[in-house]
């Protein structure tokens, strides 16, 4: 078995829907005790572009790992949970994640197994980058100033196709998700952009994180399982 990670991302209109898609982030997790083959999962609102914290309503998320892909493809075609997404988001888009490397814990925990090697990354793969922390209370106020100034390369950062800020919990529990079209573009940002530097470094001195996790992925591949 080779373990695989799903990201889906659900858009949501309309008062209902959004309403419903809010009370999911409590309810969802009963569904989940139910859930074959999943090792690991999380419910996940967003944030308003350019990583403001006050949440987007239209739009959340469902990270779940995966002993193997047959386990995914089982939940997303056949599971009470996934049907009631189908009927209630007007965009459902599965991404498939391979894991090259994870750094850190989550809730205690490194949910991700390797399952590619770096020296096999092409040069046209896709990659995706998750980062993730627990913010120290006493250190929210700073942190929340410091990520305008932290954000800003990514607005012209080259090969980044898409990125948007996910959560468990507003403000505190916090989790950035991004594309890259290729694993060059994706370090040339992380290690030679000045203001990205700047933000680890200052992550360091400051220690404003209680728990925090950094991983990357290789896109295996996207399947859209709805669109209105």
């Amino acid at each position: 078995m080779s373990q695989i990670t799903t990201l889906t991302i659900l858009t949501y209109n309309g008062f209902f829907d959004k309403f419903w898609a809010l009370s999911m982030m409590q309810f969802g997790h009963r569904y989940m005790k139910t859930v074959e083959g999943q090792s690991f999962y999380k419910l996940l609102g967003s944030g308003k572009d350019n990583f403001n914290p006050f949440p987007d309503w239209n739009v959340y998320a469902v990270l779940q790992v995966w002993d193997d892909k047959s386990c995914a493809q089982d939940f997303f075609d056949t599971h009470p949970l996934s049907e009631l997404y189908k009927k209630h988001a007007t965009r459902m888009e599965v991404l498939y994640l391979e894991s090259i490397q994870a750094r850190g814990l989550w809730n205690g925990k490194n949910p991700f197994q390797s399952s590619v090697q770096a020296k096999d990354i092409g040069e046209n793969d896709q990659i995706a980058v998750i980062t993730r922390a627990s913010i120290k209370t006493n250190m929210l106020l700073k942190f929340w100033k410091f990520v305008p100034e932290s954000q800003k390369p990514l607005e012209n950062a080259k090969g980044l196709l898409y990125t948007k800020g996910f959560g468990e919990l507003p403000f505190v529990e916090m989790a950035t998700f991004s594309i890259w079209d290729n694993i060059e573009n994706l370090q040339s940002y992380a290690y030679q952009s000045h203001e990205h530097i700047k933000a680890i470094q200052k992550t360091r001195k400051l220690d404003w994180y209680s728990e925090e996790l950094f991983s990357r992925f290789r896109l295996q591949e996207k399947v859209v399982l709805k669109d209105d």
